[in-house]
């Protein structure tokens, strides 16, 4: 039983003190940061809160990596925001209660495929996500942060043609901004008992009360009262065209979510020098998303800055997760007016060093250093990501140019020594990989016409990878065959001999036993 139900590690010794403390430290600042993602994706606050306590909750139990922490994130948000466009653009006169039902029914679709790359062990994929794609994909992210966070400084953020502010009005948001910047940067220089984000947010939100300053309040953009966060099976229409229109973004979110989530999970898994569980991580997010969508929440994924506050608070066990998210239930069901009253300065200035945190800055120190095909592919993943809001297109390309210039530069290792032996014949010994890309370089090693009556390859320090590369290998025996001449192909590995005897209806070899040496002989 305890194989496939071990949700908790009984035998990991627990400090339920630095469990709890750190526990409550994340739900604190996690309250700022969900209602500032929320609002970034044009949801209402509570969307922010609920997805941060089910998807905290769910993960901390379920999780592949105890002491991670999940939640509503910037990620998942900024690909509502392209779907909200869209389904403003087919409806002008949609309601936000409408377009909260489409955003639901993403979040539960995006869990189901989540599941689906956990139960079919996809998490190891992420390997094949090189570097300079990671990069990109951040550094555009913190950029639609960023950009995003201007029409706060707006007369009125929820309108897109609201004009900018002017005067004291400006000059007021700007330095409280400015000031809850400065806090967030310089505090942890200082302390770290309390985390710098909240205390941003605490100290603006002092100054504008006591000061009685008149500047905008969440409350003004929404409200944030709730109570245990209800049951809901999203009002959309069941069809074939909603399932198109939602499907795109659910893979999005999907796949997004998936690749936070397990670069926060290498990440932990390097600074407590542990190993954490991708496949079950994967499920594990899935699952949260589905009981988000059902529980009003706009879903999420892992939470690299909560983590790791999370980790350095001495935190490793599961229940700093579930302490997190219960506290943060707590304070929607009980402090929902304080919430209300939060400075929307102060969540700018938030939003503003989460962007500027999220970016990779030592991805533009390396442009010297880096081949200029990382570079490039860096650089394209940002501006996909920027310009389109697609950041799973952003890494699908950024994968496949990164592929593309492995196979390249690859493709230009093959080589070729030649001799001829005492006996008269001529040995082609080949080095580098012999795959589609390399076919073109491989058969101009080859002087067919000029070549004794017997020939050797010898693959010892090369590899025959594919089917291009088999029928690479039967067009060749052709080329000597139709001008007399004997071919051997020597020192083949066992599993390229596997790959000619799978493929011996495209090409007719045997494997010989040769008490000097292993030899596949052209039967032609």
């Amino acid at each position: 039983m305890k194989k496939y139900f071990n949700l908790f590690d009984l035998t990991q010794k627990v400090n339920y003190r630095t469990e709890v403390l750190s526990g409550l430290t994340v739900a604190l600042a996690l309250v700022p940061e969900a209602v500032a993602f929320s609002l970034l994706a044009g949801l209402s606050p509570l969307t922010g809160l609920y997805a941060a306590f089910v998807m905290g909750l769910v993960t901390a139990i379920l999780g592949g990596r105890p002491g991670m922490i999940s939640g509503a994130t910037g990620a998942v948000a900024v690909v509502f925001v392209g779907l909200i466009a869209v389904l403003k653009q087919q409806n002008p006169d949609i309601s936000v209660d409408e377009i909260t039902q489409y955003v639901f029914a993403t979040v539960i679709l995006a869990g189901v495929l989540q599941i689906l790359v956990g139960v079919l062990k996809l998490g190891k994929l992420m390997r094949l996500v090189p570097h300079p794609v990671i990069f990109g994909f951040v550094n555009g992210l913190a950029i639609i942060i960023f950009m995003s966070q201007l029409s706060q400084f707006t007369t009125d953020s929820t309108d897109p043609n609201a004009p900018w502010m002017q005067g004291t009005q400006l000059v007021t948001f700007l330095g409280l901004v400015l000031l809850s910047m400065l806090i967030i940067w310089g505090l942890p220089k200082l302390t770290k008992v309390v985390p710098a984000a909240l205390t941003a947010i605490l100290v603006i939100f002092g100054l504008v009360y006591f000061l009685e300053i008149d500047t905008s309040t969440v409350g003004d953009i929404a409200s944030v009262q709730g109570g245990f966060p209800p049951l809901h099976m999203p009002t959309i229409p069941l069809n074939l065209d909603t399932f198109l229109l939602i499907f795109p973004y659910a893979a999005i979110v999907a796949g997004v979510g998936l690749i936070e989530s397990l670069l926060t999970l290498n990440i932990v898994d390097e600074i407590t020098e542990t190993r954490g569980r991708g496949n079950k991580e994967a499920v594990a997010q899935g699952v949260a998303n589905i009981f988000s969508g059902f529980l009003s929440g706009m879903g999420g994924c892992a939470m690299i800055g909560q983590s790791l506050i999370n980790i350095s608070s001495g935190a490793r066990a599961r229940l700093s997760g579930i302490v997190a998210a219960i506290m943060l239930l707590v304070f929607v069901m009980f402090g929902s007016n304080l919430i209300e009253k939060l400075p929307m300065a102060a969540l700018t200035g938030l939003m503003i060093m989460v962007s500027i945190g999220t970016f990779e800055w030592a991805s533009l120190k390396t442009f010297k250093r880096m081949p200029k095909s990382d570079v490039f592919v860096m650089i394209m993943v940002t501006l996909i990501t920027v310009f389109l809001h697609n950041l799973a297109l952003a890494v699908i390309i950024g994968v496949i140019i990164a592929a593309l210039v492995f196979a390249w530069d690859n493709a230009k290792r093959i080589r070729a020594r030649k001799h001829i032996d005492e006996n008269g014949v001529k040995h082609y010994e080949i080095y580098g990989p012999l795959f589609f890309a390399s076919i073109t370089a491989f058969n101009e090693k080859f002087d067919v016409l000029n070549d004794p009556n017997e020939v050797i390859i010898d693959f010892e320090e090369s590899r025959v990878v594919d089917m291009s590369a088999i029928e690479a290998l039967n067009k060749l025996t052709e080329r000597y065959h139709k001008v007399g001449k004997k071919i051997h192909l020597k020192h083949l590995s066992a599993d390229c001999r596997a790959l000619l005897k799978n493929a011996d209806k495209i090409i007719d070899v045997n494997v010989m036993e040769d008490p000097t040496y292993k030899v596949v002989v052209d039967k032609i």
